[in-house]
């Protein structure tokens, strides 16, 4: 029988980051994403690709 070639899906090539910050500082964040009907790791990703295209390194 043939195999069949696997293709990457985009989470297989997704990573994960992890910073520390206040208990509270996170809280709050994650309420007001909710609040704003989105999540935290969308608006964090956000961040860091508006803070590389104003840096002028848009990966």
């Amino acid at each position: 029988m043939g195999k069949r070639k696997k293709h990457k899906s985009q989470k297989e090539d997704d990573v994960k980051l992890v910073v520390r910050i206040e208990a509270e500082l996170r809280d709050a964040f994650i309420e007001t994403c909710q609040a704003m009907d989105t999540t935290a790791s969308r608006e964090v990703r956000r961040f860091i690709r508006d803070f590389l295209a104003r840096s002028g390194d848009e990966s």
